[in-house]
């Protein structure tokens, strides 16, 4: 389990994510911001304790890149079933679930 200490706030994070996941989305699929905001979405949903609601602007400013970047990462994180997107409506801001589906393999 690695911990990056975010503010105060100290984060957990499986090892999965900075040993395989990294190496796989930055690396193999060459898309990085895909990390970064897989990366910014788990740690806000540990701080907050619950999906986490942003648009893709803000998204795009938390992590310091374009919003049709983030928007990008987004689409592909939800193809890889990495990310899980829910509105209320067509117009609604997003709601973003981070998913992690190497925990349900280890189990069986």
């Amino acid at each position: 389990m690695a911990i990056l200490l975010i503010g105060i706030a100290m984060l957990k994070i499986d090892d999965y994510v900075t040993d395989v996941l990294m190496r796989d989305l930055v690396g193999h699929d060459k898309r990085p911001v895909s990390f970064l905001v897989y990366l910014w979405l788990a740690a806000e949903e540990q701080r907050r304790g619950a999906e986490v609601q942003i648009s893709y602007q803000e998204l795009a400013e938390s992590i310091g890149v374009s919003k049709s970047s983030a928007q990008t990462a987004v689409g592909w994180l939800v193809r890889r079933k990495l990310l899980n997107v829910s509105k209320a409506t067509v117009t609604a801001t997003p709601c973003y679930a981070v998913l992690s589906p190497w925990r349900t393999r280890e189990g069986k």
